[in-house]
């Protein structure tokens, strides 16, 4: 075999595994994301159920991808909760900007009506749709940094709360027909919203607290983004703990953002103590 033979077939080789590792990889990630959530069914005896969104590379051509709730995620979790037993504890790990109301409503429905404990960690944010899933939860338990976000329902890229505010402020003769419309429907989606928000909370809190819990967070106290922390989703009358297992945060080491891009953090990834930096 002449060198520029051995060459060529090399070249050949090399794209070949190119074309294959991002998914080579990317079944290897999965297969390690499946061992943690199977270590920690068997350490806690329930069914785990991921909802994790985060940006990551697509295989072949490392296209970034971020995602929302939306139809197939309730598709999928609807039908894991179907494959569990009812007495079963269910342990609902979610990480989540938000997304479709519908689909986030169709999963904190099922998840109100499993028979065994249902349990959300929230290890760093579940807004919007993400804190209307928590609440459909027996315990939600937050890091002790996670945040929860407001449930004001959005039209477009206009708060509910804010049109309803800005027609109330003007004479009615001074309204557009369209802008009344849709003061109209805020006014349904702020309503349907809350009832449902209430009826989740119900048998937890009691109807006064659920009144008081459900207004405050879908009647537009804050802007949509507004970081609801643990100390505040305390003080709202939420029950919330910080007991979040290791396990949970190893699961979240395997949903690493598309390294497509020089990291903008960086860290020795072990766990210190005083002692470990002393000469």
């Amino acid at each position: 075999m002449d060198a520029m033979t051995f060459i060529f077939q090399l070249f050949w080789m090399i794209l070949i595994l190119s074309m294959f590792y991002p998914a080579l990889k990317t079944n290897a990630l999965r297969n390690s994301r499946e061992a943690v959530i199977r270590s920690i069914e068997k350490k806690r005896g329930s069914r785990v159920i991921t909802l994790i969104h985060r940006q990551e590379s697509m295989n072949l051509f490392g296209f970034a991808m971020r995602k929302f709730i939306d139809i197939e995620d309730s598709e999928e979790v609807l039908r894991a909760i179907k494959m569990t037993p009812d007495d079963m504890p269910i342990d609902f790990i979610i990480h989540t900007p938000g997304g479709l109301v519908l689909a986030a409503e169709q999963i904190a429905r099922a998840l109100k009506k499993h028979k065994g404990k249902v349990t959300v960690f929230v290890p760093h944010y579940a807004m919007s749709g993400g804190t209307l899933i928590a609440l459909s939860a027996d315990e939600i338990v937050m890091d002790e940094n996670a945040v929860l976000g407001p449930l004001d329902p959005q039209l477009g890229q206009l708060p509910a709360a804010s049109i309803l505010k800005a027609v109330e402020k003007k004479d009615i003769n001074e309204v557009d027909d369209q802008t009344l419309i849709m003061a109209d429907v805020a006014e349904k989606a702020i309503r349907q919203v809350k009832d449902f928000v209430k009826n989740l909370l119900l048998d937890k809190y009691g109807e006064e607290k659920a009144e008081e819990i459900s207004d405050k967070l879908t009647k537009g106290y804050w802007t949509h983004d507004y970081p609801i922390t643990v100390e505040m989703a305390k003080e709202i009358g939420l029950n919330v703990s910080t007991n979040m297992p290791e396990e949970i945060y190893a699961l979240m080491e395997l949903y690493k953002q598309t390294e497509q891009r020089r990291p903008s953090v960086q860290y020795i990834p072990i766990s210190y103590k005083k002692t470990d930096l002393k000469e």
